[in-house]
């Protein structure tokens, strides 16, 4: 079985084919989906969709990209992370590629995250992009190893996996690593140990070969499996397995909530 550690499948191009996602999950062997929060005003539809699913959950943050007329308080991320089926803080992180100018409202945004998270004990969901100095600068500042994590959607050196991995974070690969144009990235996911690997699609973006260009969604998760299988040239069981045991490991309480 395998489990998409980050999906985005409340956003408008699912609402209408949500029995045919769901479907497409169970032929696929994809058992689980955390669907991640990126503002305030959205969050209802990442737990309505956990509450009517089983086996989906729901993270609460608001991604660095997102004008927020509400600006996250350590407060309100620990209220919200209370919240039925909800499992993780975030995405949170800090992204200099899209936004110019002075961002220290970004790493104050991030920061915040960060403590509410060790406050709540929920892991972190962290994005970064063209910002990974920075963002691991805040992760040590802030002791975010006390809350662990993983660092979604990795695209970044071997350098900067290490120095998460050292901080007790999971790297997370998504459809990018089966660009062709991703040798660098492939060869990160080589050396990633499997027992710090996640998986997801990121879904609606970033759908993996043979789906590049289309819509993304969490049954797809099968081809980043599938990938890194081929890079570390082992049976794509043997990643399935691991990445599964390692959401279950780091996300508590949702392994909690299959006990249950």
């Amino acid at each position: 079985m395998f489990v998409d550690s980050h999906c985005h499948i409340n956003f408008p191009e699912f609402t209408a084919r949500m029995p045919e996602v769901l479907g497409a999950m169970a032929k696929n062997q994809v058992s689980h989906a955390l669907c991640v929060g990126v503002n305030f005003a959205e969050l209802p539809s990442v737990l309505d969709l956990a509450a009517a699913h089983s086996h989906i959950y729901a993270s609460v943050g608001v991604h660095p990209d997102h004008d927020q007329d509400e600006e996250p308080t350590v407060e309100r991320l620990i209220e919200l992370s209370m919240r039925p089926k909800v499992v993780a803080i975030g995405e949170t992180g800090l992204d200099y590629y899209r936004l110019r100018g002075d961002l220290e409202w970004q790493r104050e945004r991030f920061r915040t995250h960060i403590r509410a998270s060790i406050a709540t004990g929920k892991p972190l969901i962290i994005h970064t992009r063209s910002a990974s100095e920075d963002t691991l600068r805040i992760m040590r500042e802030e002791g975010a190893e006390k809350a662990g994590g993983v660092m979604h959607c990795f695209t970044e050196t071997r350098e900067v996996a290490e120095a998460a991995m050292e901080l007790g974070f999971y790297i997370s690969f998504s459809g990018i690593l089966t660009f062709k144009n991703a040798k660098e990235l492939k060869e990160v996911a080589r050396v990633v140990p499997l027992d710090k690997m996640l998986i997801e699609t990121d879904s609606p973006y970033l759908a993996p070969v043979p789906f590049r260009g289309k819509v993304n969604e969490p049954a797809f998760v099968i081809h980043v499996a599938e990938e890194i299988a081929h890079l570390k040239e082992m049976p794509v069981e043997q990643v399935a397995r691991a990445t599964t045991a390692n959401f279950f490991k780091l996300f508590h309480d949702a392994r909690a909530e299959v006990a249950a």
